[in-house]
C-alpha cells in the first residue's frame, strides 16, 4: 500500500492527513495554535507554534494509522498564504512574530505606494493589487521595525518565507530553502510571466534578493524530511498555497473550471490556462500550479474576506447558537430573509470592491425581524459576495461558467449551497471528499513520485457527493442581486 502524507497548515490550526493511493483518508490529526492581536488590525502567529503543532500532527497521524514512515511515498505541503516569516539562517529561529495574511498594519505604506504611481506596474508584473494582504509590505515592515534586521538581511544572515518555505526548512533541517510558484505569486515580488523574482519589485519594496527562497514547481521532489522528524527520510514532493491546492484537489484541470472554498473567507479560483490573465474587473491573477517539466497554469482569483467568519460572529459575538452547524436549522425556520440584508464587511470588502474602509451593515430590520431572519441573511450574504466574484470572473474569462465546485466547512450547509446555486445561476457540486486542500497537496506529491501517473488518473478518483441545481427565476435573481448591491453601497459609504 502506498501512502501520501499531506501537511495542511492553516490560519488557526495545523493538520496532517494520511491518504492511500485511492485518495481515501486513512488518518487525520489537527491541533489549534494561539492567535495574537497586539493592536487593532494586527494579526500575528508564533512561527515556532506553527512548526511544533504541524510536526506533532504529522507524527500523531502516522501513529494513529499504524503506518510507519517507511511506508509513506511522499509529503505534500499546503499552507495559509501570504503570511510572512523572517528567521535567522544560523539559529533557525524567527526574528519577529509572523505577520498573518489578515494583518492590515501596512495599509498606510500601501497607500503611499499607490500615491507614488506603482499600482499599474505592480499589477502588470504580478497580477496583484497593492494591498497589505500580500507578503511584500510585511517583509518590508519587519526589516524596518526590528532593530538591525535590514543590515543583517543585506549581509545574507536572514531568510524570508511563506509558511511552506518555513515548514520545509524545518523538516529538512535547513537543507532546503524553496517555495513553489503558487506561493511566490502571492508575495508581490514574483513576475507572473517569468515565474521569477523581479529585481525592479525588490528594489521598490527594499528587499534584498538574498532573503528569498528558490522558486520551484508545485509538483517535484525538492528534498527529504530528516529521519528523526517522522521516522524515515520521506521525499517532500508537493507544495501549493491552500487555495491553489484546493483547486488541484477539485481536479479543475481544464480552463474555465472554477471552485470556491468556504472557510474563514471565501476563495474562488478559475483555471484560465497556460497564459496569465489580467483582470479588468478587480480580481487578481495568480499562478494555479506548475507540474514538473510543464508550463505554469494560471488562475483568476477573487477573495471574499468574511464567509464562515460571519457564522462564528453570530455564534460567539451575538450568541445566537452554540455550534456553527445550528445556523442551518435556524435559517430554514423562515421561508426567506424577511427583507434583511447583512453585509459582513468587518475588515472591509475584498473582490471585486477592494474597499478597506467599508464596514459591516445590516439593513431591512422591522419589529417582525427574528434571529432566524438574521441567520438566513448571514448565509445569503456569503453567497451574494461569491456571486459577485463569479460574475466578474465570467466577464474576465469571456465565457459562461458551467458549474462551481465547492469545499470547506460551510460547503456542508445545504441551505447555503442551494442558495449559492440559485443566486449564481449555475450548478454547485460538492465532492465526496471536502478535504480538497489536503487532497490537492497529496495529488501534487503523488504525481512526482509515481503514486499517480497522470491528471487523468487523478480525475477518475474525484467523486461527487451532491449537485445543487439552480431553481430561482432570472427575475428573482436580478431583484435580489440589486437589493444586495444597494446594501453594499451603504456599507461602503457608512461614514459619509
Amino acid at each position: 500500500m502506498k501512502y501520501i502524507l499531506a501537511l495542511d497548515q492553516g490560519t488557526t490550526s495545523s493538520r496532517a492527513i494520511l491518504l492511500n493511493h485511492r485518495a481515501q483518508i486513512v488518518s487525520l490529526e489537527q491541533l489549534e495554535f494561539p492567535q495574537h492581536y497586539p493592536q487593532p488590525g494586527w494579526v500575528e502567529h508564533d512561527a515556532m507554534d506553527i512548526w511544533r503543532t504541524q510536526l506533532a500532527c504529522a507524527q500523531n497521524c502516522l501513529r494513529k494509522a499504524g503506518v510507519s514512515a517507511s511506508e509513506v511515498s511522499a509529503i505534500g505541503v499546503t499552507n495559509q498564504r501570504e503570511t510572512a516569516v523572517v528567521w535567522d539562517r544560523t539559529t533557525g529561529l524567527p526574528i519577529a512574530p509572523a505577520i498573518v495574511w489578515q494583518d492590515r498594519r501596512t495599509a498606510p505604506y500601501c497607500t503611499e505606494l499607490q500615491r507614488r504611481g506603482f499600482e499599474v506596474l505592480v499589477r502588470e508584473k504580478t497580477g496583484l493589487r497593492i494591498d497589505p494582504y500580500f507578503s511584500a509590505t510585511k517583509i518590508r515592515w519587519i526589516l524596518d521595525r526590528v532593530p538591525g534586521a535590514r543590515a543583517r538581511a543585506e549581509r545574507g544572515e536572514l531568510a524570508f518565507g511563506t509558511i511552506d518555505t518555513w515548514l520545509i526548512w524545518k523538516l529538512t533541517g535547513g537543507r532546503v530553502f524553496v517555495t513553489d510558484i503558487t506561493n511566490a505569486s502571492r508575495t508581490m515580488l514574483c513576475n507572473l510571466e517569468t515565474c521569477r523574482w523581479d529585481d525592479e519589485l525588490l528594489d521598490i519594496f527594499g528587499i534584498p534578493a538574498s532573503m528569498l527562497p528558490e522558486i520551484v514547481p508545485s509538483s517535484c521532489v525538492v528534498g527529504e524530511a530528516l529521519p528523526e522528524m517522522l521516522g524515515a527520510a520521506i521525499p517532500v514532493a508537493g507544495i501549493a498555497g491552500d487555495q491553489q491546492a484546493a483547486t488541484f484537489g477539485q481536479t479543475c484541470f481544464e480552463a474555465g473550471c472554477a471552485k470556491n472554498t468556504y472557510g474563514t473567507g471565501g476563495f474562488l479560483l478559475m483555471n484560465v490556462g497556460s497564459e496569465p490573465r489580467m483582470s479588468q474587473h478587480r480580481l487578481i491573477g495568480t499562478a494555479a500550479w506548475q507540474l514538473c517539466c510543464e508550463r505554469t497554469q494560471y488562475a483568476l482569483e477573487g477573495s471574499v474576506f468574511i464567509a464562515g467568519a460571519v457564522v462564528q460572529w453570530l455564534r460567539d459575538g451575538l450568541q445566537f447558537f452554540n455550534s456553527a452547524e445550528e445556523i442551518e436549522s435556524l435559517a430554514k425556520s423562515v421561508p426567506d430573509n424577511g427583507g434583511v440584508y447583512l453585509v459582513p464587511a468587518f475588515v472591509g470588502l475584498g473582490a471585486p470592491h477592494w474597499d478597506s474602509e467599508a464596514r459591516g451593515m445590516m439593513i431591512g430590520l422591522t419589529r417582525g425581524t427574528t434571529k432566524a431572519h438574521v441567520a438566513r441573511a448571514a448565509l445569503e450574504g456569503i453567497a451574494f459576495q461569491c456571486a459577485e466574484v463569479l460574475e466578474a470572473m465570467q466577464l474576465d474569462a469571456g465565457t459562461e461558467l458551467k458549474e462551481l465546485r465547492v469545499d470547506g466547512g460551510a460547503s456542508r450547509n445545504n441551505l447555503l449551497m442551494q442558495f449559492q446555486a440559485d443566486i449564481s445561476g449555475v450548478p454547485v457540486i460538492r465532492p465526496a471528499i471536502t478535504e480538497t486542500t489536503a487532497l490537492g497537496a497529496a495529488f501534487l506529491a503523488g504525481l512526482s513520485t509515481g503514486v499517480w501517473e497522470s491528471c487523468e488518473e487523478i480525475s477518475a478518483l474525484w467523486r461527487v457527493d451532491r449537485v445543487f441545481e439552480p431553481s430561482m427565476t432570472a427575475d428573482r435573481r436580478e431583484y435580489l442581486m440589486n437589493q444586495w448591491a444597494r446594501a453594499v453601497g451603504r456599507a461602503r459609504n457608512w461614514n459619509k
